[in-house]
């Protein structure tokens, strides 16, 4: 328990340093204060403060049954130390490498208190000191510069709005290089550095001097826009549309012509500079834009599958009797669709499988297993997520890896160790949820498959596109150069459950039916139009109803997949009513939460589900992945998360990656099911109503799934106008290459 009292400002020499995270700027120390008889404990996320520093602090004072009273960290700045004693202690502190108390005696002894003026300003005064050669002196100087060059950044950042861990992070991004950075570069900021928006590098740029209609400022404006669209899931955007946008970031009017000029010299200017690609092609003379990586990606990927798909098929030995030998073994038989694309694989090199729930698609996976073992061909199975390649290998019994598994991920790098030069060692890879591929990704991927080897992609184009850029299965499919087989035919098993056969209805813009009560019911729409009402009944659902009819667990086996995040049945507010209903506080007497991790708005509890929402490939912690909070350690903030059968250690700056996941969006559900979904759908998600996203949703249960939606949004869902769409060109570029082959 901790309460609080007033903000307090003090000053006062640091004796010890408690905690200290080696990847965040969380720490606690122990400051002496004149007049004041015991150690007072400083805790927070702020600049390193070495022992024997004099700090100046301002923040507040609590009083925590664990640890007593303490002092909660607004700002703290460093101050010179003012006796020799306390600098020489200061130099000691292990602040600097290769500096001990010998040595730091030895320099208080030369310069006295001008000691880290000379450190600062003169380091060639440093050969005063005696026994301090020339190899000692320049590792000295490095090493001073490089402790500074953190504690000026952090101080600088904080002193212009970010926050210590904000600081913290573009810190550990750049290092000693930061505060160059950030003083002649801040626009860099925003595309580099996790959780530094626009207008945060806008503020540090304007305090640096740089003008509001400065060139700097306009070429950053076009690269943002560019930035952001591609994060949004476009390959490419309008040069009228770049140009506009950025007016309005910028704050600049779009109409007038001298700001359209600036713009489009400052777009021209980002094509120099090697960070834009521009493509003729559009109607009145506009060109394409693209982020220059992300035009090189597509233009690579469009040439080598058109390489792969029309190299000359292997042929596959005794197919025919490795289908009869599957069937005799699975106790069934093909039917024709199926056996088509067991077929086609045998045929081609490149193969695209695609089609809705309960038509088959596992069961035709397991039987081209089954033939190309049978012709001594080396499969590998991959997935883009690691929920997904779990399931692939449960369904198949065949071991599958994720993706940046399957290609060799180099977290030091930032690349993949295979490609053209360092291929994949196989005869055919099976690629599963092939919707999830992104364009990086599909790149990356067809670049390390070697000519001669096959390539099966199995998904289901109807649903969202991946989180990251490009459209690849609809794209590839579209193009009609790669052989696709698309299943159509429901399977009299799966054709029972109301979740296959309204899947179906949604993609064909037909409404759901509700089930009648009965034990074998598995689909159910209750109607609501009001968001506090469907909050009420999401929560009575979740927290009572489905696990007592069910016998489900509420927060293993129920997920709650919602269009948004905002908004009062969005999953940051519903998030906040179920783990209050589900995780509720453990309240000591005084009626404060006991054992919680307050990040921002978020409060993390041992038991909460948690999910990762970026790649973390040192932790092998993936965007999407769901997890169980089994420690919390709020004196160091930091808790430990289960994933799957891992446990992970995670700190301060790891928590701004992390949500709580009661609920979460349904575009952060791809590629994951659940044993039980419950889903809003109101006129509130308007903007983000469509056909593929409520087809997305409903295809994630498996054995349960509950609409609570307003009709009204419902019709607009089904209405089929409102799809996801995204700017490619990958279809053309395939479409093209494939023409002159």
């Amino acid at each position: 328990m901790t309460l609080k009292t007033s903000n307090v400002t003090i000053e006062g020499v640091v004796e010890r340093v408690t905690f200290e995270s080696p990847t965040s700027a969380y720490r606690v120390l122990k400051v002496a204060v004149t007049g004041r008889a015991e150690r007072l404990a400083v805790v927070g996320t702020f600049p390193p403060a070495p022992v024997g520093a004099r700090v100046r602090v301002r923040g507040r004072i609590e009083h925590d049954r664990k640890h007593g009273e303490q002092l909660r960290v607004d700002s703290l700045v460093e101050l010179a130390p003012d006796t020799l004693a306390g600098l020489e202690r200061y130099l000691a502190s292990g602040l600097i490498r290769g500096v001990g108390p010998k040595l730091a005696a030895r320099i208080v002894a030369t310069f006295g208190l001008d000691s880290l003026r000379v450190l600062d300003e003169a380091t060639e005064r440093l050969a005063e000191v005696d026994g301090l050669g020339p190899k000692r002196r320049s590792a000295l100087a490095r090493a001073w510069r490089e402790q500074r060059a953190v504690r000026d950044v952090m101080v600088f950042l904080q002193a212009h709005g970010a926050s210590a861990s904000l600081a913290a992070r573009i810190v550990r991004r750049y290092g000693p290089h930061a505060m160059n950075v950030v003083s002649r570069e801040p626009y860099r900021l925003a595309l580099e550095v996790n959780g530094v928006g626009f207008k945060t590098a806008d503020r540090i740029a304007a305090t640096i001097g740089v003008r509001p209609d400065s060139p700097e400022r306009m070429h950053a404006g076009v690269l943002q826009v560019v930035h952001d669209l591609t994060l949004a899931g476009h390959i490419w955007t309008s040069e009228a549309e770049v140009t506009t946008r950025a007016a309005q970031m910028l704050g600049l009017s779009e109409d007038d012509s001298d700001v359209r000029g600036r713009l489009a010299r400052a777009l021209e200017a980002s094509l120099l500079s090697g960070h834009v690609a521009l493509e003729p092609g559009l109607p009145e003379g506009d060109r394409r834009v693209y982020a220059a990586d992300t035009y090189a990606a597509e233009v690579r990927l469009a040439g080598r599958l058109v390489e792969l798909a029309s190299a000359a098929p292997a042929p596959l030995p005794g197919a025919p009797q490795a289908v009869a030998a599957f069937e005799s073994q699975a106790r069934m038989e093909l039917a024709p669709e199926q056996r088509q694309a067991v077929q086609a694989a045998a045929r081609h090199q490149v193969l695209v499988v695609t089609g809705g729930p309960g038509v088959g698609k596992t069961t035709i996976v397991r039987a081209i297993l089954a033939v190309l073992a049978n012709a001594g061909v080396h499969v590998r199975l991959a997935a883009p997520t690691g929920r997904a390649a779990k399931r692939m290998s449960e369904a198949t019994g065949t071991e599958a890896t994720t993706l940046h598994r399957l290609l060799e991920f180099d977290p030091k790098s930032g690349r993949f160790k295979r490609d053209r030069s360092a291929p994949l060692e196989a005869g055919a890879i099976v690629v599963d949820e092939a919707s999830m591929l992104d364009l990086p990704m599909a790149d990356a991927l067809c670049q390390a498959i070697a000519p001669g080897t096959r390539l099966l992609l199995v998904g289901d184009v109807d649903q969202l596109p991946s989180v990251g850029p490009g459209a690849v299965l609809r794209d590839v499919i579209a193009s009609r150069g790669v052989p696709c087989v698309r299943l159509k035919t429901i399977f009299r098993q799966a054709a029972r459950s109301l979740i296959v056969t309204n899947a179906h209805r949604i993609n064909e813009g037909q409404p759901p039916v509700s089930a009648a009560p009965s034990a074998e019911a598995d689909f159910f729409v209750i109607e609501r139009s009001d968001p506090e009402r469907a909050r009420e009944t999401i929560l009575e659902l979740v927290t009572s109803r489905i696990p007592a009819r069910f016998g489900l667990d509420p927060i293993r086996d129920i997920q709650v997949l919602t269009p948004m995040n905002r908004g009062p049945t969005g999953a940051l507010a519903l998030n906040q009513s179920l783990q209050a209903a589900l995780n509720p506080a453990i309240r000591t007497a005084e009626g404060q939460d006991a054992v919680s991790l307050v990040r921002g708005s978020r409060t993390f509890r041992a038991g909460d589900k948690v999910m990762q929402l970026r790649n973390d490939y040192e932790k092998n912690v993936y965007n999407g992945d769901v997890g169980r909070v089994v420690r919390i350690e709020p004196d160091e903030v930091g808790m430990t998360v289960r994933f799957d059968d891992r446990d992970v250690a995670l700190e301060a700056s790891d928590l701004d990656d992390l949500v709580l996941a009661y609920a979460c969006t349904v575009h952060k559900s791809q590629g994951s099911e659940y044993p039980a979904i419950v889903v809003p759908l109101l006129t509130t998600h308007f903007i983000m109503l469509s056909r593929n996203l409520l087809y997305t949703a409903v295809t994630r249960g498996k054995r349960l799934v509950v609409l609570v939606c307003d009709p009204r949004a419902l019709d607009i869902a089904l209405a089929g106008g409102r799809r996801e769409e995204r700017r490619t060109h990958l279809t053309d570029r395939l479409a093209d290459a494939f023409a002159r082959r």
